[in-house]
């Protein structure tokens, strides 16, 4: 057992003086409409009963944006993504106007409480980092491990996955929000995480008044996995070194055909060349990622694993065919900068992608891929996504130069 909950030995309710709710909940970004979900802020006496699904916040002035019913219902998932928001559960925060009015409390905390959501995409590498952990980092980082985690939309297999992470950001064991029969009473809470876009942290006067970076996320996974590499090798600084580059291979779609002839031209340029797949077992990952000074892979969750590259290390990406530019720059290209890494891309030509084997050269898919893009997302994943790219290694081996290059400081 990790500490004791950060709990008092009293009974009582809370000293911290009652203050209101304030919430921030209309923060639209044109282009990312799911980058800012609503989050609330609690302080004051605040009891917390998972079994009722229900923040009670001791509130004598009866402010803070309540209905008339004096409740406050939100689904705490940072993804604000009305296809997803259902299957979130509901957490209700109820404004009472006396300690007496609200349930006693059976256990007391003296940190904050941070209640959030794992539904949605997570077990997507992609989606746990910009929908869960990122969010989470934004919203507690500042807190340097005090405060309680409780986590509704339970899964014991994502929270043992990510433990080295939660542990780095809570001193204290998460708390099952949707088995948890106790009631718990904090000085202050969290409903909700603060995110930005996906994998892209800006700063923000109130969602990000601390300026956290992207760098800033880095180095706290850099510590949490206990990663020792904060910078990639430099070209030339020791007599026969080579720089590692690991190739990210993709089991399903969005596969590298020639990926052996890609490793062995990169290897005759001078790189020491791994393969592999991102498993389960994101720790060992993690430190093979971090090990290479060079990382390519097809766009694709896969990529996201550059954040576990060393700064000023390389990524290159290969973009699919499709009008793919926007995504590739906004979920992977810009990030990389962000992160103060070193970034190239590569786009894919109507001979090296799958898609001229399915569909003929006047199909929309080549006439006007636009068009796809603009009936929605099914469109696109029955269709682009569903691609596998074979790079002319002519047109290719500039790139791989180009990767070397950006090693030479």
């Amino acid at each position: 057992k990790r500490k004791s909950q950060g709990e008092r030995k009293s009974n009582s309710s809370s000293n911290v003086a009652a203050g209101p709710m304030s919430c921030d909940e209309n923060g639209v970004d044109e282009g990312f409409p799911y980058a800012r979900p609503a989050v609330c802020e609690l302080s004051g006496d605040i009891r917390v009963s998972p079994s009722q699904k229900t923040m009670y916040l001791v509130n004598p002035s009866g402010g803070g944006g309540f209905d008339e019913k004096g409740e406050k219902r939100l689904r705490p998932y940072a993804r604000n993504d009305d296809f997803l928001l259902p299957a979130v559960v509901e957490v209700t925060v109820k404004s009472v106007s006396s300690p007496e009015a609200a349930p006693q409390c059976t256990r007391q905390h003296r940190v904050p409480a941070v209640v959030f959501s794992v539904a949605g995409y997570t077990d997507n590498f992609f989606h746990d980092n910009t929908d869960a952990l990122i969010p989470l980092f934004l919203t507690t980082a500042h807190l340097k491990g005090e405060v309680q985690l409780l986590i509704t939309n339970y899964k014991p297999w994502w929270v043992q996955k990510y433990t080295p992470l939660l542990r780095k950001l809570s001193n204290y064991d998460v708390i099952n929000f949707d088995a948890d029969a106790d009631v718990h009473c904090f000085p202050r809470g969290y409903l909700g995480l603060y995110r930005d876009r996906d994998l892209i942290i800006t700063p923000h006067p109130t969602r990000n008044p601390r300026n956290y970076t992207m760098v800033d996320y880095t180095r706290f996974l850099r510590a949490a996995y206990g990663l020792r590499r904060d910078q990639p090798a430099v070209l030339g600084a020791e007599p026969g070194m080579q720089p590692r580059m690991l190739i990210i291979s993709r089991a399903g779609t969005r596969k590298l055909l020639n990926q052996d002839e890609v490793a062995a031209a990169a290897s005759e340029l001078g790189f020491n060349v791994t393969v592999a797949e991102a498993g389960d077992d994101v720790p060992a990952f993690a430190a093979l990622v971090n090990s290479a000074d060079v990382l390519l892979a097809v766009h694709g969750a896969g990529l996201t694993n550059q954040i576990f590259l060393p700064t000023n290390g390389v990524v290159l990406q290969i973009v699919p065919w499709g009008n793919m530019d926007w995504m590739a720059t906004n979920f992977y290209g810009q990030p990389a900068r962000d992160m103060q890494l070193r970034y190239v891309e590569y786009y894919i030509d109507e001979e090296e992608t799958s898609l001229k084997d399915k569909y003929p050269k006047d199909h929309v898919v080549f006439k006007d891929p636009k068009a796809l893009h603009k009936q929605g997302w099914q469109a696109l994943a029955d269709t682009i996504m569903k691609q596998d790219v074979k790079v002319n290694m002519t047109r290719f081996q500039p790139f791989l130069l180009q990767a070397m290059d950006e090693l030479q400081e």
